[in-house]
């Protein structure tokens, strides 16, 4: 049983509580910052694929693997030129540590035997902003990530050769200079520097001498 100077120090604290508002102070910011637009080049590509994983390099002066980064490994494709790169960043500072276009004649070897890594060969990476030809390595979570990956990696592939105007510009000059091989096998053009024959050379300076002794004979019966 409480005592009454206990009972009256609880009623006074509730009566506290109950006359005292909640107060929320609100204090306008000294400096405003306008929101900012950040452009991170990829506005004008749609994304084929995206799956988080793990980025190796192959050190050449070291002679061994190194971890380049984890994070979201991504196939954009871009909207017009129909080209495809791929482009990684790290967590939290979203540097980026892989970013490359995919041509037709990229392997995708399967990494030690895992399968969950596969390993490449890019002949120009710019992710430290400058060419470098690179051996590239990557470990996904499960499995069936990278059988995605492996997937998606192909369809790029096959979206560059048949419609990136880079290789389709490539194959139609081919077929022209090779219909234009085949026209000319079968009728051939007489080639400007053929030397002419002996019998050729013989005619002409017989013609050539006929005509200096018809001149001669007109200047002779002039004299006369």
């Amino acid at each position: 049983m409480s005592s009454p100077i206990d009972e009256s120090v609880r009623r006074n604290s509730e009566s506290e509580d109950a006359e005292t508002p909640e107060h929320d102070p609100h204090f306008e910011p000294i400096v405003s910052l306008p929101l900012i637009d950040i452009q991170t080049n990829e506005e004008d590509e749609e994304e084929l694929v995206k799956i988080r994983a793990r980025l190796y390099r192959y050190d050449t002066a070291d002679h061994e693997w190194k971890e380049r980064g984890t994070g979201d490994i991504k196939l954009l494709r871009h909207k017009i030129n129909n080209t495809v790169r791929v482009v990684m960043r790290r967590d939290k500072t979203l540097k980026v540590c892989a970013n490359h276009f995919i041509t037709p004649d990229i392997r995708m070897n399967v990494h030690c035997g895992s399968d969950k890594a596969f390993n490449w060969s890019v002949f120009a990476d710019y992710a430290d902003e400058q060419m470098k030809q690179e051996l590239l390595a990557i470990k996904f979570g499960n499995p069936q990530n990278a059988e995605l990956w492996k997937s998606k990696f192909a369809e790029a592939q096959e979206i560059v050769r048949t419609k990136c105007s880079l290789y389709t510009q490539d194959q139609s000059s081919d077929d022209e200079s090779s219909i234009t091989r085949s026209e000319d096998t079968d009728t051939p053009e007489p080639k400007s520097n053929d030397k002419p024959d002996e019998d050729t050379k013989k005619a002409e300076n017989a013609d050539f001498v006929v005509l200096k002794l018809k001149d001669l004979k007109v200047e002779s019966n002039k004299t006369e």
